[in-house]
Parts: structure tokens; sequence; C-alpha cells
């Protein structure tokens, strides 16, 4: 089922400060009013025809989302008796979604919230894996003192009410040594989907991918041995990555840049939330429309030419692993030479073909012992599954 992924910037604010955030203009003031959420979703539900996606997700960001806890309430509320009042194809079928760094998930509040919708929500805590790791990046703002603690708390309570519930973790060049225990503890602490990914930004240093390739065989072997892989996912290892591409099959952008929307607390809208002010080092924000005036279809028709061709060199369409290496369209437009989206950044490509010589040894070595086993085509059948890469 195709669905529309529409995103309110509820606040810029956020308690932590994690060294490889990418939204280098947090901030406490920028918070959305419920003025601007209300005329976002007037006009959005006004012109039904243009968004004609079968289910919508309602997604929630910030900085941190639940901090803007009553703001949201209030949004929820007035989306389900708007979309009800005017019998929209969405009623129904939507989904309230929120990525949170899980420390006041237990607050009162949230949890009044989560009550109230649960059979619409979908909730991911960031957790990076042990207490070193997460640490390593995730400190409170105007300190070091990392947030672990204040998050591991809460995960038991996440899991006992979404029983499926992943959780994101992000790599930077400091803590690939910690890749393999941080996925094991992860899964020691019953998360059973680990959605896993390398920065996008040009952060690597030389010898990173022989570090990252090294952890990830550790960690292969690790999954494999003890016999994680019939309950347990990592993105990371996935059958569909490292092979040349069907260079008309292949040829779709990566991400939904242009056919997602995203609203920020002055009422602008942005294709996706990385072409903001805030998620950008060295760009203008693109803005594509605002809640008065609607959507400006001359500027949003950049981005539905985007695809794997207008945007990749030609050794990178060519390449022998290519299928499975992501983008990130707002972090091609940031590092551009240009103001132009159609320069694709590369700084993950090293990175990308470590993990392709990784996911190789991978399968071969599950392979090889499910058919000693007798077992293959039983977990083909049953495998857990998980996304390929996470923005």
């Amino acid at each position: 089922m195709e669905a529309r992924n529409i995103t309110f910037i509820v606040t810029k604010d956020c308690q932590l400060a994690c060294k490889y955030c990418y939204l280098v203009g947090k901030n406490e003031k920028e918070r959305m009013s419920f003025d601007i959420a209300r005329r976002a979703i007037d006009y959005i539900l006004d012109h039904e025809t243009a968004f004609e996606e079968e289910s919508v997700v309602w997604d929630f960001i910030g900085g941190e989302p639940f901090l803007e806890i009553d703001l949201i309430n209030q949004i929820c509320d007035y989306l389900k008796s708007e979309m009800y009042r005017r019998n929209h194809h969405w009623f129904n079928s939507y989904r309230f979604s929120f990525s949170t760094n899980g420390i006041n998930y237990d607050s009162e509040k949230v949890q009044r919230f989560i009550e109230k919708n649960h059979e619409h929500l979908s909730i991911g805590i960031t957790i990076d894996g042990t207490e070193m790791k997460h640490d390593l990046n995730r400190v409170y703002k105007g300190s070091e003192k990392g947030s672990y603690q204040s998050v591991v708390r809460n995960i038991p309570l996440w899991l006992k009410q979404f029983s499926n519930a992943a959780t994101k973790v992000t790599i930077s060049s400091a803590d690939i040594p910690y890749i393999k225990e941080s996925v094991l503890h992860l899964y020691s602490l019953g998360i059973h989907e680990v959605n896993i990914n390398c920065v996008f930004e040009d952060v690597w240093n030389e010898g990173d991918d022989r570090l990252f390739e090294e952890q990830l065989m550790q960690l292969a072997d690790a999954i494999i041995d003890g016999v994680y892989y019939e309950d347990y996912a990592c993105s990371f290892f996935s059958e569909n990555i490292g092979k040349p591409l069907d260079k008309i099959l292949e040829n779709q952008n990566w991400c939904g840049a242009g056919r997602m929307l995203s609203v920020d607390a002055a009422g602008n809208f942005y294709p996706c939330t990385r072409f903001a002010a805030y998620s950008l080092r060295s760009k203008k924000p693109i803005i594509i429309g605002n809640v008065y005036d609607g959507i400006d279809k001359n500027k949003l028709r950049p981005f539905l030419s985007l695809d794997r061709t207008t945007q990749s060199r030609q050794e990178c369409i060519d390449c022998e692993v290519a299928s499975g290496c992501a983008w990130c369209q707002g972090e091609n437009y940031d590092a551009a030479d240009t103001n132009t989206i159609y320069q694709r950044a590369t700084a993950i490509c090293k990175m990308h073909k470590a993990r392709v010589r990784a996911n190789n040894y991978y399968w071969n070595k599950l392979y090889r012992k499910l058919e000693l086993e007798g077992m293959r085509e039983e977990f083909e059948a049953n495998k857990p599954k998980s996304n390929d890469v996470i923005c």
C-alpha cells in the first residue's frame, strides 16, 4: 500500500547534542504553533486529489518531538476529527510516527497519548548499543554526560507496548570498534530488529573501511554461531545489496524527497526535512511553498525528476556492487559544488564496499551452515526481515 509521508517539525529543541546529528541548527526558539499546524492540515486535506496515496504517515520530529507532547496531542485530535468530518480517504488509513530519544517516554503525558492512539502509532526509540558506544555521541547538550541510562530504563516499557518495535543505530568514525558488541547488546535488551546505517556526511578517516569490515565480519560470526538469525534482524546484512544494477528496474531515486512533505514552525513547506535551514551546513533552505499560499509546483518539479541516473556519476552507475548503495538527497544538496540537487555525494562509497564484502561473508557462511543442517528451505521461508537503510 502506497503511503504519503507528511512531517511536522514541531520543535528544533532537544535535550541532547548528539555529535553526529545532521541537525546543525537546533534551538529552543522555533516551536510550532497549533495555528500553523491547523493551516497545514487544512491545506493538505482540502487538496485531496493532490494527495491521492491510499494512506498517510503523519510524522512528528524535532529536535525531540515529545518535548511538544501537548501540541502533538492537539494536532492528532484535530487530524482525526477532520479526516472523519470530511469522510477523507485517509480516515482509518493513517499512522502517527515518531523517532524519539526516549528520555521522557515514560512521562504521564506521553503515556496518556500512547494509550489514546496506540492502534495508529509507530514509535522508535533511538539507542545506539552498549553504554560506551551510546554515550560516545548521544550526550546532553551543554555537557559530555551520556544519555544511555536515561534511555535504557524506558526500553522495557516501550517493548511491552510495541513488541515488534525496531531501533535505529547510527555509525560514525569514532564508534566503529563497538558495532559487534552493540548489536548483540540491543538483542539482549529484547530488541529484535536493529536498523543501522553509517552517516552520509564526509566524516570517514583512512582505514575506517577496513575496521568496519572487520567489525561486521565479527558480528556475522556472532549472529550465525549464536543462531540469532532465526529471530533477530540487522539491516547491515541484506541479500539485496552488492550487485550490479539493473539499469532499468533500479533507476528510481533512493529516498522520497519531493514525494514527501515537511512543514516547520514558520509554516514553510519543504520537499523533505533535510532541506530546512536547521538541517543544512552550507546551503540555503529549499522552500516549495507555505501554509498560506500552498505548494508551488514549479519549485517541486525538479525533485520529481530525480532518479539514480540524473544525479550519479557514471562510475557509480557502472559499479559492480552498486545495489544497496544509499544516499541522502539533502546531503547531496548540502555537499554539492553548486546549488544543485543533482550531484550525488559519495563520501559513503568505501563504507558501502566494506559492507558488501562483509555481507557476502555473512550469507556464504550462513547458507553453508544451513545446507549442512538441511535447514536452508525452512530458513528462507521464515527469515526475519528488516529495512535496508534508514535515513
